[in-house]
């Protein structure tokens, strides 16, 4: 009784040890994968397959395309991936090798060391314009009054349309169109104390096609007394400064004045009340009366005065 378990498992071990392997004429071989299909959203294409599985053993696998050029032009020509030639995973990223909006044949075979499976192919080519579109990912944000809008950078081949409004019944809504996401953009200056709204759709040239808008996304500026007051401030201040300027200007022209030229004040003696004129009206015959007075220069300067 014991003896028949012990075989029956080990006849079972070796049955699920070589259930991956096959025997064509004589020859193991692996099984080709299976399900073969692609994903692709927003233009990034992986075509994915069920694995093969044998048992403590790592299985590789090689991927090949064939485009409408490789097929009519170059005798039906298989190329291999960039990247999956080989790979280790059940997938394949062929986001790369898809670079025309026509149809693409795929196919896949596994290695394991010499044994090498046959091809499997894709069911149904696979052309890129039957990619699903989605809306990008935004962030709104408010720099002071200012409305800016941040977009999921998607790749090159995308472009955005983004419409925002100023949320009031029959407010008119403005379209920009982005070329690239990953950078801050300027929409508008919002008005305070309203709400301003935002949604935006992708669009691929590539392929003639845009997604659904993403969903409306309203921020709203509070409080408008306090720019009001720093806008009065501000008036203030400039006035002030306008004012004080000259002011200060003038006090030091002043000041410099009367530290280097100061105004020095005369005695009264030293004062001419009339004319220079009159100083030498004197006649010589007075004069000389004077001088045989005997009157002094002082006096005789006063008699003549």
């Amino acid at each position: 009784m014991v003896l028949e378990e012990i075989e029956t498992s080990l006849i079972m071990w070796f049955s699920y040890a070589l259930i991956p392997c096959l025997l064509v004429d004589g020859v193991a071989v692996l099984p080709a994968p299976q399900n073969l299909s692609v994903q692709s959203t927003n233009m990034k294409h992986v075509l994915t397959w069920s694995p093969v599985i044998v048992p403590e053993e790592i299985i590789h696998y090689s991927v090949e395309y064939q485009g409408e050029y490789e097929s009519l032009y170059m005798s039906h020509i298989w190329i291999p991936s960039s990247w999956c030639s080989p790979t280790q995973g059940p997938e394949c990223d062929i986001t790369d090798d898809i670079t025309a909006t026509v149809p693409y044949s795929l196919r896949v075979r596994a290695t394991l060391g010499s044994l090498t499976s046959a091809w499997s192919t894709l069911k149904h080519p696979f052309n890129r314009n039957s990619t699903i579109l989605t809306p990008p990912g935004m962030e709104i944000t408010k720099d002071g009054f200012h409305l800016v809008i941040k977009l999921e950078d998607l790749g090159p081949q995308f472009e955005f349309f983004v419409a925002y409004w100023k949320r009031e019944p029959g407010a008119k809504e403005h379209v920009k169109m982005v070329r690239r996401g990953g950078i801050p953009v300027h929409l508008e200056t919002m008005e305070p104390g309203a709400a301003h709204c935002v949604k935006v759709r992708t669009f691929v040239k590539a392929i003639g096609r845009h997604s659904a808008f993403s969903q409306t996304e309203c921020v709203k500026v509070q409080g408008e007394a306090l720019p009001l007051a720093l806008a009065l401030f501000s008036f203030v201040g400039f006035m002030l400064i306008l004012v004080a300027v000259p002011l200060s200007i003038w006090k030091m022209g002043r000041l410099l004045q009367h530290s280097c030229c100061p105004v020095v004040m005369l005695p009264d003696t030293l004062k001419i009340t009339n004319s220079p004129q009159k100083l030498i009206s004197c006649r010589r015959e007075e004069v000389e009366a004077c001088v045989a007075a005997g009157l002094s220069s002082e006096e005789l300067l006063r008699a003549c005065i």
